[in-house]
């Protein structure tokens, strides 16, 4: 069984208005299984071990946090994994790929046009046929445990704050948090992929929870600056300037535009005077590496 270190919020800063900004830093919960990924992992894995299988399969791209942290959750509980990797096979494996690798996870690439069919039942079905007895977490980790397992990461002590805010990828995490905030608080999430697709998407995970969310929602979509990994300079010197004032390391694919979002909010008069903000520091500080062999640009230190 997985177990994290204590949660701590990071206070940043008040206004003059009194609107506070804080930060719940899932980045630290545990070395390895860092951010929502270890909560979406958690009782995914616990299923797993009580069917009795001794391997887990799983999807992602090349830069996948998803796959990262599943390798290593995995090997941290004795068991072995399998990652259908989107892409083209790379002769040289970036860090993510070369982290899991050396976790023990067997990687199969597979074409883009493949990839999308990984949810079709004559995919799984070939998958199975070729990797016998697995259990399966779909690409970045959201199902209906995983969602079980994001509604932990808010503590009896946060309801004292009227906003919670964090990052939307497959949603999983922004839906967990939707089902557990309190009635007076409003939860924001900052879309990083282009498109309003997403709100559809949140529809539906909460409709299939089957549960009934108290608090209040919105969803923005306008910042994720032209796309999912996708990125500008402005959002870069942001990151780099973040750092220099809070010692704290964000990414430029789900944090980086999130803490942005959030900023920019609050200079716009957004939140009602005395406000208390909590973002979600959704970890995915590996990708950090990949990101700079990929593009040549620096970041501040992930340690």
């Amino acid at each position: 069984m997985l177990h994290h270190s204590p949660i701590t919020n990071q206070f940043l800063f008040r206004t003059e208005s009194g609107v506070e900004f804080w930060i719940k830093r899932l980045d630290l919960v545990h070395p390895e299984v860092s951010g929502n990924k270890f909560f979406k992992l958690k009782y995914n894995l616990e299923e797993a071990k009580i069917k009795g299988y001794d391997t887990i399969l799983t999807f992602g791209g090349a830069y996948s946090n998803h796959i990262y942290s599943t390798a290593k959750a995995v090997k941290a509980i004795g068991m072995k994994s399998i990652g259908i990797i989107r892409g083209d096979e790379l002769k040289v494996l970036n860090p993510t790929l070369q982290a899991a690798k050396e976790s023990g996870m067997q990687l199969k690439f597979i074409s883009r046009e493949d990839y999308r069919r990984k949810n079709e039942e004559k995919f799984i079905k070939n998958l199975k046929d070729r990797f016998q007895g697995f259990y399966l977490i779909p690409e970045g980790g959201t199902n209906a445990l995983a969602i079980h397992g994001t509604q932990e990461i808010l503590q009896y002590s946060d309801a004292k704050f009227s906003h919670i805010a964090c990052s939307i990828g497959t949603g999983g995490t922004f839906a967990g948090l939707a089902l557990s905030i309190h009635p007076d608080q409003k939860l924001l999430g900052v879309s990083s992929l282009k498109g309003n697709f997403i709100h559809q998407e949140i529809k539906s995970l909460l409709e299939a929870s089957q549960k009934d969310f108290v608090g209040d929602y919105e969803i923005l979509d306008s910042f994720h600056f032209g796309g999912y990994a996708k990125h500008t300079p402005e959002l870069i010197k942001f990151i780099h300037d973040f750092y220099q004032k809070y010692q704290v390391t964000l990414d430029p694919v789900y944090t980086g535009k999130t803490a942005f979002a959030i900023l920019d909010l609050i200079e716009k008069g957004y939140f009602k005077a005395k406000s208390k903000i909590l973002m979600i520091h959704t970890g995915g500080l590996q990708g950090n590496l990949g990101f700079t062999e990929r593009t040549g640009i620096n970041l501040p230190p992930s340690g």
